[in-house]
């Protein structure tokens, strides 16, 4: 639960600090086949996840929705409505992601000191020295790696001194 829980934190800021989005949704995904379907398939949607998205709602105001099982959630086209997506494991996420974006998807790496980016392709020792490889990915992540430069650097500077709060008219 809590390392979870400390992701879609994390996610959170991301979203708010490196891509300037002011209410973002997140989605998370089941890790077991279904998203377990209630239990039939496995308890951790039940035991982990399902904690770990309310605790994230009622503690920080996350809008994080799931889980939500893999296939039908990239097959139907249901991820279009959200900012982000928590997969539970690698291939879970990157396989959806890379059949969606290849040669044209950004790989970026939250909460690290250092912005992070790569293309979604990876390394293409296949295809190396043969002039076959497509750069739009790696032009993309070059230019995302630029923006959240400038989108981290704006919001560091108008967050560092925030006015303080006082209690509303109400309030008093």
């Amino acid at each position: 639960i809590e390392r979870i829980y400390n992701k879609l934190v994390q996610l959170q800021k991301t979203l708010l600090q490196d891509f300037v989005i002011r209410k973002p949704k997140i989605a998370v995904l089941g890790l077991n086949p279904h998203a377990g379907d209630r239990g039939v398939l496995g308890s951790e949607e039940q035991d982990i996840i399902i904690p770990a998205i309310e605790r994230a709602k009622n503690e920080n105001n996350i809008l994080v929705y799931g889980p939500y099982s893999s296939d039908g959630f990239f097959g139907s086209g249901y991820y279009k409505k959200f900012d982000a997506v928590l997969a539970m494991y690698h291939d879970q996420g990157l396989i959806p992601f890379k059949t969606i974006s290849f040669n044209n998807g950004v790989n970026f790496t939250a909460g690290v000191p250092i912005i992070r980016t790569s293309p979604d392709h990876g390394t293409g020792f296949d295809i190396a020295g043969k002039n076959l490889a497509n750069a739009d990915s790696f032009k993309k992540a070059i230019y995302t790696a630029i923006d959240v430069f400038r989108n981290r650097k704006q919001y560091n500077e108008a967050s560092a001194n925030p006015l303080p709060f006082s209690k509303s008219i109400k309030e008093k």
